[in-house]
């Protein structure tokens, strides 16, 4: 789609001009008007600052639309319209809130009924960018939307592949799957500053979690799983009793 093409003709549509002008600078929007609306996600707070401190009357973002209740609507209180798709021709599903409640209780419902302590998440987009086609997935505000609490930090992983060629690098086969299962069972709690550790990536769990599930389900028809909330509802298990 041409989203050039396609905003300015919403715009002509709703009675106005349309003057489209490119820049890297958000600054450079000012020599035209005072009065600017962000339209960036992750970067926003840093745009709204930028145009504050050089003589912007008013700057709104997106997520200072629909915070709020309008004649009834809903409203993401914290996000506004960051997240939201379009649903109709004239009405939008706005992103996920309140999940908070949501997670522990489901959690807690499957320990009650099963015994089994599992981590619960609610996600949006994952956070990942094709390498050939450079299409950055994270479109929503965040990844994890809520989760419970043992999903919070980064991973505490050894290097397979470090164990493999210096720790047991004699061993091969079964024994060296053995080898490496005690490893693993054996770690420390915290690896900071292990070279058994060097080069795994410490990314936040949620945000892996987040992009696995996202790789995995979807709105399209390739074969993979939908459900009626906003992407997916993921229980994940540990070894927790």
């Amino acid at each position: 789609m041409d989203y050039v093409g396609y905003f300015q003709q919403l715009i002509q549509d709703a009675g106005a001009e349309a003057e489209i002008i490119f820049a890297n600078n958000p600054r450079e929007i000012l020599s035209r008007t005072k009065r600017v609306l962000a339209c960036d996600i992750h970067t926003r707070m840093r745009t709204k600052r930028i145009l504050k401190e050089n003589g912007a009357e008013i700057v709104c973002g997106l997520d200072d639309i629909l915070s709020a209740p309008v004649n009834g609507s809903g409203c993401n209180e914290k996000y506004g319209l960051l997240g939201s798709n379009k649903s109709t021709e004239d009405t939008v599903k706005l992103f996920p809130r309140d999940c908070r409640d949501l997670v522990k209780d489901i959690q807690s419902r499957i320990l009650d009924r099963t015994g089994k302590h599992v981590e619960v998440m609610v996600y949006g987009d994952g956070a990942f960018k094709d390498p050939v086609g450079k299409i950055w997935e994270l479109a929503d505000p965040v990844v994890s939307v809520a989760n419970t609490e043992g999903l919070e930090g980064t991973p505490n992983e050894i290097k397979l592949k470090y164990l493999a060629d210096n720790d047991f690098k004699e061993l091969s086969g079964e024994a060296l799957r053995d080898a490496i299962s005690r490893r693993i069972k054996e770690k420390k709690s915290d690896l900071v500053g292990d070279m058994a550790s060097q080069g795994t990536t410490p990314r936040r769990i949620t945000d892996l979690i987040g992009s696995l599930c996202d790789l995995t389900s979807g709105s399209g028809d390739k074969g993979t799983l939908w459900f009626w909330f906003r992407d997916i509802l993921t229980i994940i298990p540990t070894d927790k009793k």
